[in-house]
């Protein structure tokens, strides 16, 4: 098992992520550097348990082994010797006492001496032996006990250690798991506007938009009028937006005729009312070189929605209020109302779980927006009655922003706001935006204000809505920021524009206090020299713990001290807590859970890591009862340790007090470690004494 977590973690230390785009976010850095640590952590996890392992053979089995060669095996040879000089007594005590009176006096004295010397011999074996006995059966007590309970330190001091490292890793599971939901919500809003993205380009003629190229350019026919009736002529034409020329080159060339490229200023462009001609996918256009229309047909209704969009062209009639070209600004019946929306969902609504994430109706939303910009009565809509739900009135409020002719925060700054998010340099990103706001014209900045500080309310009740500012980014970046040009480029974006909007929730309070000093936007920093001031989050450059001294040592490595000596040195565990993870969640309900800790969540740079607040945790230490005088008598004695004699004083030998008699018919119960003083309830005045 051991040997396939370390492969697990080799593997896992040389995987690469591959991302795509110029820049990744500070929660795509987390991920990427995630394996990583994952190695780190699980390298340190093997390390202890080998070395766990290496305690047992140098605690336990190595002292029994030595106990049982020296102690037992000496014993051994003392019962061998000693049951060969009693079978030689014996022998010779047999042959004495068979020995004839009728011998001379000196051979029965000299039999006499060899058996009392024999005697003698036998009498020191025995002695030997039984003390040999004695020894082993005393120091059994401790010398088998010590290895043992050394071995148990050891154990559940690599099991404290693993409590400790799950401490460890707690907070960083936390903040991965934030940066992981991030990530998750960014890719899905990328999703829906790429798979948006791919329908638009499927419906959408391969004459196109090109890069570097004429805004847009394909094949048009132009209306021509003779004296002996109306011709339609197929022209190849280019047009260029910024300048608004159009250049039409004639594809069906006559023999003889001089017609050539015509270069036309466009002044204006409307669609053609069907009823009005008996061709389709028409609009007229007005140039300066020429007087009065010019009617051209597309090649298709997608073709001609091409062609009007490049040369800003306008419907004739608006079946739809809210599709209403002067409707599409930000003007006072728009302010008037985003104004009733928030107002709305502030006074009904702002605890809604999922708040801006659910999506209503689109028949009741269009029926509101249809009421609410009536050009006969605009604005003219209770949205206070029980007729409009929360999630209409959201949903409403989104449409009308993302379906504005130029979003809130303008084409002009999208790409310095995107550059800014970018930015490794958290004060460069504040700084830049900050800047940026106040480069917005006066209608969009008051729109912007009134949005962002309808959003820090609704954060504010993250507890009950589940809508942290990272979620709030995810919803109205694309909202209130978008490319003009819509390339899948722009698409990988999106994640950048919802960290603008998230920083902007963050620091409502300093951006809106006023503009910076200098409104121009602080100059991008030079390449860093030194470390990345924004560091990714991390768990295996944590310093150090310090090691037990037992760790990789015999007791005979150890000067000669016993086990328990050695434990005596040994520093003091730190409290360990068993509380469980908790399981996967949602972004907000993490947030909210964090916020439960009794401890207020520091604040995260937009995109960044979110320091996590100290746990509370429960420890065995908290669950000790403090000592008790008559478990722990003497003074300067603390959990059962005594205080260390100066060199000089003599050791006090304090007897135990008499113990009284057993009553009849009971049997001294051996003490239990469920069964500890310290444990059970009472003070020790009233425990009985045989305890």
């Amino acid at each position: 098992y051991s040997s396939a977590v370390q492969k697990f973690s080799q593997t896992l230390q040389s995987f690469q992520f591959d991302f795509i785009g110029d820049t990744l976010t500070d929660d795509e850095i987390n991920i990427a550097e995630s394996f990583k640590e994952f190695a780190e952590l699980l390298q340190e996890v093997e390390l202890e348990r080998s070395m766990m392992v290496q305690n047992a053979s140098d605690l336990l089995i190595k002292p029994l082994e030595n106990f049982r060669k020296e102690q037992i095996g000496f014993t051994k040879e003392r019962k061998k010797k000693f049951e060969k000089d009693g079978e030689k007594f014996y022998s010779m005590l047999d042959r004495h006492l068979h020995l004839s009176s009728k011998k001379k006096e000196s051979q029965l004295q000299e039999a006499d001496l060899q058996v009392d010397k024999e005697r003698h011999n036998f009498f020191e074996s025995s002695l030997e032996y039984v003390y040999q006995i004695q020894e082993v059966q005393e120091s059994k007590k401790f010398s088998i006990v010590e290895p043992v309970l050394a071995f148990l330190h050891s154990l559940f001091t690599y099991n404290n250690l693993t409590v400790e490292l799950t401490q460890d890793f707690l907070p960083y599971k936390q903040q991965l798991q934030l940066s992981l939901q991030n990530t998750r919500n960014h890719f899905s809003s990328t999703r829906e506007e790429l798979e948006d993205l791919k329908k638009r380009m499927k419906e959408a003629p391969l004459t196109c938009k090109l890069p570097g190229q004429p805004t847009i350019e394909g094949y048009l026919y132009t209306q021509e009028k003779w004296a002996l009736g109306i011709s339609w002529v197929k022209y190849y034409c280019q047009y260029e937006k910024e300048a608004k020329t159009l250049r039409m080159t004639p594809m069906d060339q006559k023999p003889g005729a001089k017609q050539g490229t015509l270069d036309l200023t466009l002044k204006s462009c409307v669609r053609r009312k069907t009823d009005s001609i008996d061709k389709r996918f028409c609009f007229d256009i007005e140039t300066n070189e020429r007087s009065g229309t010019i009617t051209l047909q597309a090649l298709s209704e997608a073709n001609r929605r091409l062609w009007m969009e490049a040369m800003d062209g306008k419907e004739p009639i608006y079946h739809s209020p809210i599709t209403k070209q002067e409707e599409m600004e930000l003007n006072e019946v728009g302010f008037k109302f985003v104004r009733k929306c928030i107002n709305a969902v502030e006074t009904k609504g702002i605890g809604t779980e999922g708040l801006y994430r659910t999506v209503g109706s689109n028949v009741q939303v269009q029926r509101l927006l249809n009421a609410f910009f009536d050009p006969k009565c605009p604005g003219d809509v209770d949205l206070q009655s029980g007729d409009w739900d929360i999630k209409t009135i959201t949903s409403s409020l989104k449409f009308y922003l993302r379906n504005l002719s130029e979003p809130v925060m303008t084409y002009k700054l999208h790409k310095e706001l995107v550059l800014a998010a970018k930015s490794e340099n958290l004060d460069y990103r504040l700084g830049a935006i900050h800047a940026l706001v106040y480069k917005l014209p006066d209608k969009n900045r008051e729109m912007l204000e009134l949005l962002i500080q309808h959003l820090v309310n609704i954060c504010e009740h993250s507890r009950e809505n589940l809508m942290s500012p990272s979620n709030m980014g995810v919803i109205f970046g694309p909202t209130l920021m978008r490319a003009q040009e819509d390339t899948v480029a722009a698409m990988m974006n999106i994640k950048f524009q919802n960290i603008v909007v998230e920083i902007l929730i963050e620091h409502f309070g300093k951006i809106y206090s006023g503009p910076p000093e200098d409104t121009t936007a602080p100059p991008v920093p030079p390449p860093r020299v030194a470390a990345r001031r924004h560091k990714p989050i991390t768990i295996s450059k944590r310093p150090l713990r310090e090691r037990p001294v037992f760790f990789g040592a015999s007791v005979e490595e150890s000067g000669g001290q016993s086990g328990c000596a050695l434990m005596h040195n040994l520093p003091l565990a730190p409290p360990v807590s068993f509380n469980a993870f908790p399981g996967a969640m949602e972004v907000g309900k993490l947030v909210a859970r964090l916020q439960d800790g009794g401890a207020k969540p520091a604040g995260k740079a937009a995109n960044g890591v979110v320091t996590s607040p100290v746990l509370r945790t429960s420890t065995l230490q908290a669950r000790r009862p403090a000592p008790r005088p008559g478990i722990y008598g003497k003074e300067g004695e603390c959990d059962g340790v005594p205080k260390p004699r100066s060199h000089g004083d003599k050791p006090v030998i304090t007897r135990p007090p008499v113990r009284p008699p057993d009553p009849p018919c009971r049997t001294p119960v051996p003490l239990k470690l469920d069964q500890r003083p310290d444990l059970i309830a009472g003070t020790a005045e009233e425990m009985p004494s045989s305890v």
